[in-house]
């Protein structure tokens, strides 16, 4: 029987994009054995070498490389093609692959985006929680949230959500315990939890009611790569907290923490969903888009 002439092209690009076989197996639902014979068969009826493989990592071979450039782009013209006929269709359908910011994701972004399985029954959601910026067409998600500007380029759209500032916060305990925050020069006698990297930083460029700029030198003993665990270890009295205003709201609405310095004001980042360009938008895409444009919080649409 002649084998399917493209027969074993989604499993190549899944190889290539996961990175090995045994996660390509994973994401196929295959065993690592059918992987590899697939491989094996698409590379003998291609009768070249498309890959190269070493027991910790894989490259593409020059043909390799070219073959996989020709799938990506039949693969998003197939997809452009699916998405004209959904886009005839009033229900969403299918499955929506989103990538949301850990903290926004989970107050904001995600919960939208799920209450849609309430409303669309034949809608699946596959929600990926990073800060990480992931590659929408390489990795295959229809949408993201972004936090921050946006990449030059013409393959993405986007749609301004709001925009995000960063605030100061302290538990009340540790205000009490402490000496007065009165001007940024204050902060340097308190401990400040840092998010990000213990790397040497820049510290953090605030404006006064007057817009002068100041600048504050960051200086920790605790440093998180989380904004979910910054505000947690502010809430433990650990020290002052720079959060999204946002999150740092969520939790002085409870009593949990208190502003600090709330006079003060640093340049603003915008937040966008971002979607792959193509002629036709499909339904399920659509749909999220506008769940999460109702969804944004009042304290980010107005400012």
């Amino acid at each position: 029987m002649a084998i399917p002439r493209f027969d074993g092209v989604e499993l190549f690009l899944q190889i290539v994009e996961s990175g090995s076989l045994t996660e390509a197996a994973e994401r196929l639902n295959l065993t690592r054995s059918a992987v590899g014979k697939g491989l094996a068969r698409l590379e003998a009826r291609l009768g070249t070498r498309l890959l190269q493989r070493s027991t910790r990592r894989q490259w593409l071979t020059e043909d390799g490389q070219a073959y996989y450039e020709h799938c990506l782009r039949a693969r998003a013209e197939l997809e452009a093609a699916e998405a004209v006929l959904e886009s005839g269709r009033q229900q969403p359908r299918g499955r929506l692959k989103a990538s949301v910011p850990l903290a926004f994701g989970h107050h904001y972004a995600a919960p939208a985006l799920w209450r849609l399985l309430d409303s669309h029954p034949e809608l699946e959601v596959e929600i990926s929680f990073s800060d990480r910026r992931v590659d929408m067409l390489q990795e295959g998600f229809d949408l993201a949230v972004r936090i921050g500007a946006l990449p030059d380029g013409d393959r993405l759209s986007a749609r301004r959500l709001g925009e995000q500032v960063m605030s100061l916060g302290a538990a009340p305990a540790y205000l009490q315990r402490h000496e007065p925050i009165e001007r940024i020069e204050d902060l340097a006698r308190h401990r400040l939890i840092g998010y990000g990297s213990a790397a040497p930083s820049p510290g953090w460029q605030l404006a006064d009611e007057q817009g002068r700029m100041h600048h504050a030198r960051i200086a920790s003993a605790l440093w998180l790569d989380d904004l979910q665990s910054v505000a947690d270890a502010a809430i433990a009295g650990m020290g002052l907290a720079w959060l999204p205003s946002w999150l740092l709201a969520h939790y002085v609405l409870r009593g949990q923490l208190q502003p600090v310095l709330a006079a003060y004001r640093c340049q603003p980042l915008p937040i966008h969903v971002i979607w792959p360009t193509a002629p036709h938008m499909p339904a399920k895409t659509r749909c999220a888009i506008d769940a999460l444009v109702t969804a944004t919080p009042s304290c980010l649409a107005g400012t």
